[in-house]
């Protein structure tokens, strides 16, 4: 599933960063505008708002690589019959190809970025 709004302002990646940074945290409220995290006691667990924007553009960036790598491997599958050992011999420029796809990680980081190789 691709997540297609990756703003700061997005609350579930909000939560999901305070989640991840504070491991009190059981249950969070929200009006759209002011997140109020609280632990198994019911007490509210404050957390920083700059930290809070930093694991969510870390979150973003993951997101945004796993998106990428499920396509890369798409394209990969689509390829596996080239490469098994009763088909004809692989060619060069299959292999070319299929090695550029999964170097494709090492240069881009997201779909909204990448120049994918051509498909002998």
């Amino acid at each position: 599933m691709r997540i297609n709004n990756y703003s700061n302002g997005d609350c579930n990646l909000r939560h999901e960063a305070i989640y991840a940074l504070y491991s009190s945290v059981v249950s969070i409220s929200d009006d759209g505008a002011n997140a109020v995290a609280t632990d198994e006691n019911g007490n509210v667990v404050a957390w920083d708002a700059s930290a809070v924007a930093t694991k969510e553009a870390e979150l973003i960036a993951a997101y945004k690589l796993a998106e990428l790598r499920t396509e890369r491997n798409r394209l990969l599958a689509e390829t596996d019959y080239w490469v098994l050992s009763d088909t004809a011999d692989v060619t060069s420029a299959q292999t070319t190809y299929r090695q550029a796809l999964r170097d494709i990680t090492q240069t881009y980081t997201s779909l909204d970025d990448v120049s994918w190789p051509e498909k002998p």
